[in-house]
């Protein structure tokens, strides 16, 4: 790695700490996320709206083999749900908000991904109409080759 590297490295972590919403709408500039779901599934077609109002690139396949996708990323089993998607080396499993996928990209963690098992009602993608109110809490989990860990906590699509 050269000082110049480094040094870059250094100064997006530094403006990442002091202007985190700017940092972070920066990182998915330009980036491109791949989204894999099962042609019959709707709230993967919203989950991919949310991102791309985030301004990531979005590119959806329709796929009957999600499942097998999953396995050959390394996505566990009980993390699953009910779409994949890959960004820059990185599995994204289910319904993760942009923010967490462009810390995500700002930090580059050792970690295979990101996941939110299951559908939690509220997490984007998966809103309706009154529903913030009564959205389920849940947690983005960092997983990978050393465990596995919380990220981030949310309702809905905002942090907590």
């Amino acid at each position: 790695m050269s000082i110049s590297s480094t040094r870059r490295s250094a100064l997006i972590l530094l403006g990442a700490v002091i202007f985190p919403s700017v940092a972070f709408s920066q990182s998915a500039d330009g980036a491109q996320i791949k989204i894999y779901k099962d042609p019959s599934c709707s709230c993967c077609g919203n989950w991919a709206k949310h991102l791309r109002l985030a301004g990531f690139e979005t590119i959806v396949e329709e796929t009957t083999e999600v499942a097998t996708l999953k396995t050959r990323l390394g996505v566990p089993d009980d993390l699953a749900s009910c779409h994949t998607a890959v960004i820059d080396g990185y599995a994204i499993e289910g319904h993760v908000p942009a923010e967490a996928i462009k810390q995500l990209l700002v930090e580059r963690p050792k970690a295979i991904g990101l996941a939110v098992p299951g559908m939690p009602s509220g997490a984007p993608g998966m809103e309706a109409p009154g529903v913030l109110a009564s959205a389920d809490p849940y947690e983005v989990i960092l997983f990978g080759s050393p465990g596995r860990s919380t990220y981030m906590r949310f309702k809905g699509s905002r942090r907590v």
